[in-house]
């Protein structure tokens, strides 16, 4: 077996996490240490880390090191990697994300489809609920679409709501995205994101921990949040209720010491109040892409020349239609009441406007406005 192999193999046997590797290689010196290893050898280990206050470390432990020592077997699911496009980098390769090294717990390996990651570029988790609001939506895909545009990389999850707009943002302008899985990189969960999931490893991926098969366990997805905020060097925080999930990703991303920035909200929404607490605490609360962009991009100045060549195209009307939305859907009747159009002129100006890429239907007859407005800021 070759170096990867045996650092495959370590990485694979059930039960022992990145904490008992850990220790295992700081006593045996390599996985190969590990593999050739006795059972008296192994059992002396369990003694020896159990004196040190460490207790997790048990006989079902060393029985699971032991059985696992497979050489045929390991060298063919190592291959079958290989043959399904799927990057095994353990923390022995220098393939592996430098960031990623410098936090606690950080996995021994990752598997990853696509694209490998490049930690040399700049990058944001973008994270919040999975039942968000429209607003939430929208500023989802335009703050990503906007630092993505710029060259900086998107981390989401690939979760349902904010994480898949994120994705959708910077997807919608050839940019980075990664999505940082709780189950192994063959499977696109939740299914209802397959388009997303093939797309973005065009040019960027899926990454996981867990190997190939592993179904998503609900307490995969709680882990998998140090990998998202250990990858970034950022993270903002779209729509998130007080006791959000995505609040766990703030928490890693503190303890590891990155950015907090958050989306404010109506003090009365429940999908704000984490991020209106968070705003409280210190994060930066943003309003536009440039308060994430001066952070990331040295001398970063703000440019607003596409909304006035947009605006400058529309006609009156169409302005006095846009001017009544917002990123709240309003139906066709309420516009028209509110603009005091024919629905005939209404409904055309509705259509121009949504060519311009300035307003779209998030239902039958309900409309908002899109950020196209601010773009280049």
């Amino acid at each position: 077996m070759n170096q990867e192999q045996y650092n495959y193999w370590i990485s694979n046997i059930p039960n022992i996490g990145p904490k008992k590797i850990e220790l295992l290689l700081q006593y045996f010196e390599s996985p190969q240490g590990v593999f050739h290893a006795s059972k008296q050898e192994l059992e002396k280990f369990q003694e020896i880390v159990k004196e040190a206050g460490y207790k997790k470390f048990s006989s079902t432990d060393v029985d699971s090191i032991i059985k696992s020592r497979d050489k045929e077997k390991i060298k063919d699911n190592y291959a079958k990697l290989e043959k399904d496009g799927i990057y095994f980098v353990s923390k022995e390769d220098n393939r592996y994300p430098k960031k990623l090294k410098e936090i606690y717990g950080a996995p021994f390996a990752l598997y990853m489809k696509g694209n490998l990651y490049d930690d040399k570029r700049k990058s944001i988790a973008i994270v919040g609920s999975r039942e968000c609001s429209p607003y939430g939506r929208e500023m989802a895909r335009y703050l990503s679409s906007e630092v993505a545009a710029r060259g900086i990389t998107v981390i989401s999850g690939l979760a349902r709501g904010i994480d898949t707009y994120a994705h959708q943002g910077a997807l919608s302008v050839d940019g980075n995205t990664y999505a940082i899985l709780g189950c192994g990189v063959d499977i696109c969960y939740p299914r209802e994101n397959f388009k997303w999931y093939m797309k973005m490893q065009e040019k960027g991926g899926i990454i996981s921990e867990y190997p190939p098969k592993t179904a998503p366990l609900a307490y995969h997805f709680p882990m998998r949040n140090r990998i998202i905020s250990g990858l970034s060097d950022g993270i903002l925080v779209i729509e998130a209720k007080e006791k959000s999930g995505s609040l766990i990703t703030v928490d890693m991303g503190l303890d590891q010491g990155k950015n907090v920035y958050a989306l404010p909200g109506r003090a009365t929404d429940r999908l704000s109040e984490g991020c209106n607490n968070l705003i409280k605490m210190g994060a930066k609360l943003v309003t536009s892409p440039g308060d994430i962009l001066e952070d990331f991009i040295p001398k970063y100045l703000e440019k607003t020349d596409n909304f006035k060549k947009n605006n400058n195209e529309l006609e009156t009307k169409g302005k006095i239609v846009y001017a009544c939305l917002s990123l709240e859907p309003k139906h066709l009747e309420e516009i028209a009441m509110q603009t005091k159009l024919p629905i005939d002129t209404l409904m055309e100006q509705l259509l121009l406007l949504e060519l311009h890429g300035l307003v779209r239907q998030t239902g039958k007859n309900y409309y908002i406005k899109t950020m196209v407005e601010m773009r280049g800021q």
